[in-house]
Order: structure tokens, then sequence, then C-alpha cells
């Protein structure tokens, strides 16, 4: 399989790429220095030069809170950037699989959603996301993946548990949000999943997340306890947190459709803490 991959750069982008390449994929990996998304004639140059059977657009705006004040910027990337790569890959005959978020849901729910699910944003960045998902649905309808996850952590890019890793190094204590619900995903699982959606794939809409849930004060004590640091975590709550952005209060994601299964976060995070151990003895 000839594998286009956007955003080549990022956490997640970094773990797609090497799994490609471990996988015998034939794999040509931009970061957004290369190929800018939102520049629809740049990307549709590129695809017509490659000829990929795939595009994996994981290129994003990921500033959750500086999307608020800039949501023209996070809109041109995540909303009209999707919109171009996936136009680009139904010209040139390329299946697309495009990464979203589950931001695109209120959290009001208060169970998991589902791929059926009525979508109702609360944050700008959310709106963006949503208008990506809807912009890959019109340019490539019939050929395209688009995959919902949800609190994204690596070994190759910042992330909720290398800042804890940091702050429990500094601090004897910390506070962390307890009302906030989610299901961490570790994105070496989560490149996997969307490789094998690239080779077989599942039209439409499909959730792609760790398994089990916690809050961001549950998974903080497990980084905490993983890294035997000695430094207290007390539960808070987000209001008193004042981010500009307002976040999902529960956004456990579970599907109905032939979606990959992920390991469970725990799995995913002693995994990551394996992996931050090989980064760091090759230093």
């Amino acid at each position: 399989m000839k594998l286009l991959l956007t955003g080549a750069a990022g956490m997640l982008g970094q773990d797609v790429a090497a799994a490609a390449s471990a996988f015998g994929h034939d794999v040509v990996a931009l970061s957004r220095a290369q190929l800018d998304v939102t520049d629809p004639v740049g990307v549709s140059e590129v695809v017509a030069a490659e000829r990929p059977d795939v595009v994996l657009n994981c290129a994003a705006w990921t500033d959750v809170d500086g999307a608020e004040t800039c949501f023209g910027d996070a809109l041109a990337a995540n909303g009209a950037g999707a919109g171009n790569v996936a136009e680009a890959a139904a010209r040139h005959g390329a299946w697309i699989v495009h990464v979203s978020s589950d931001y695109v849901f209120s959290g009001l729910k208060g169970e998991p959603y589902l791929e059926s699910d009525v979508t109702e944003p609360l944050s700008a960045y959310g709106r963006s996301k949503l208008a990506g998902e809807r912009a890959v649905a019109e340019a490539a309808p019939g050929r395209h993946t688009v995959v919902r996850s949800s609190w994204l952590f690596g070994a190759a890019g910042a992330c909720f548990p290398a800042t804890i890793l940091r702050l429990a190094a500094e601090r004897d204590e910390l506070t962390v949000v307890v009302d906030q619900i989610g299901c961490p995903t570790y994105t070496s699982d989560l490149a996997q999943a969307l490789l094998g959606l690239c080779s077989h794939p599942v039209p439409g809409v499909v959730h792609v997340a760790g398994g089990g849930d916690c809050s961001w004060y549950e998974f903080a004590t497990a980084i905490v306890e993983a890294a035997g640091l000695q430094c207290l975590v007390k539960p808070g709550r987000t209001e008193d947190l004042g981010r500009p952005a307002p976040r999902p209060a529960y956004s456990v994601l579970r599907s109905e459709r032939l979606a990959p299964a992920l390991p469970h976060w725990r799995d995913g995070l002693w995994q990551y803490m394996a992996a931050r151990a090989d980064l760091a003895g090759a230093r």
C-alpha cells in the first residue's frame, strides 16, 4: 500500500510514519513545512504527483484554547484544510482517512458516545473539527473514513503525561480536574489502528479510543504512580482553572461499528513510560 501522510511531524504523525515503515508500506510522510493543508493547489499537486492508495490526514490545529481567539486559523486547518486533502484524494482515486476528535460532542449525554450520536461542540476547536468532518464527507462521498479519537498522548511530542511528569518532579503536590471524563489514547496504539483502517477501510465515521475511561485526576495519579514520584495529586474542578475553551465533561467514546479495539489506557500508559525510558537511554 502506498500511503501519503500529512502532519507527519506531529505526535500522532510520527507514530504513524514509524508504524507504516515497520509494516513495509510505501510511505510519503509530509510535515506542515513540506505540505500545508490550507493550500488547496499545493495539496492537489502533491497527491497528483504521488498517486497514493490512501491519504491519511493527521494535520491539525491542536491548540484548544488558542482556537477561541484564532478561530479563523483553526478552521482553515481543521475545516477547509481537511476538505482540501479529501478533495485531492478523491480526485486522484485515493481513499481518505481523517482524524477527528471527541470535542465534537457536548459531553452532556452522561454515557459513552457512539458514532450515531448528535454532535454539539462546545468550543471553537470542536466546531473546527466538526467542520472538517463535514468537509471530508462532502469532498469524498463513499470514499472516506473519519476516525474520532480522544485524549491523545505519545512519546513523540508534548502531551498530558509529559507535563504531569515534569510538574510532579518539581512540586510536592498537584491539583488536577476530576470532573472531565474521557478515554486516554496512546498514539502508538492509535497509529496501528489507523493503518488497519487504511488497509481495510470502514466508510463513514468510526470511534477509536483507548479502552476504559477515567478523569484527568485519575490519569495524573496513575502517571505519578507509574513513575514512582512522591507527589500528592489532589482533585480539582474545571471551573477553577479559568480556561478560555469549554471542555466536554464526559466524552467517552465507544463504537457501534467495526472499529478497531485499542488496549486499555493503563496499558498504553505503561507502553508510554517504556518508550520514554528507551528515548532517554538513547540520548
